[in-house]
C-alpha cells in the first residue's frame, strides 16, 4: 500500500525559511512524479511544485518560483520542499502527492495524482 508522510510544518515569521519533507513507500513503480500542493480557505488545492523522480526535472508555480525549491533524495525515497522568504500568503496546509506516468501538461492538476499524504500545516505570521 502506497503511503506518503509529510513533516516539517510549523509557525514562522515572514521572511523565515522552512523545509518540508515527504517520505514515500509502497509506490507501484519508480517512474513517478512527486508534487506539493497547498490548501487554503480560498483555494482547495493549489499547485506548488513537482519533480519527476527519474530525471529530476522540476516544476514550480509562478507564485513560489525563486523562493521555493523541490528536490529529492533517492536513497531515502524523500522529496523536500525548501521554502525561503516565506510570506503570510504562503500560510496553508501543504500536501505531498504522487502519480505514475502523467503527461507533463497535467502535472499541475491535483486530480492527476493518485496518492496523497495527510498534510502538514505552515503558518507564516506578518
Amino acid at each position: 500500500q502506497a503511503q506518503l508522510v509529510e513533516s516539517g510544518g510549523g509557525l514562522v515569521q515572514a521572511g523565515d525559511s522552512l523545509k518540508l519533507s515527504c517520505t514515500a513507500s509502497g509506490l507501484p513503480s519508480n517512474r513517478y512524479v512527486m508534487g506539493w500542493f497547498r490548501r487554503t480557505p480560498e483555494k482547495e488545492r493549489e499547485f506548488v511544485a513537482a519533480i519527476l523522480w527519474s530525471s529530476g526535472t522540476t516544476h514550480h508555480s509562478d507564485s513560489v518560483k525563486g523562493r521555493f525549491t523541490i528536490s529529492r533524495d533517492d536513497a531515502k525515497n524523500t522529496v523536500w520542499l525548501q521554502m525561503n522568504s516565506l510570506k503570510p500568503e504562503d500560510t496553508a496546509v501543504y500536501y505531498c502527492a504522487a502519480v505514475s506516468n502523467v503527461f507533463a501538461f497535467r502535472i499541475q492538476i491535483p486530480e492527476s495524482y493518485d496518492y496523497w499524504g495527510q498534510g502538514t500545516r505552515v503558518t507564516v505570521s506578518s
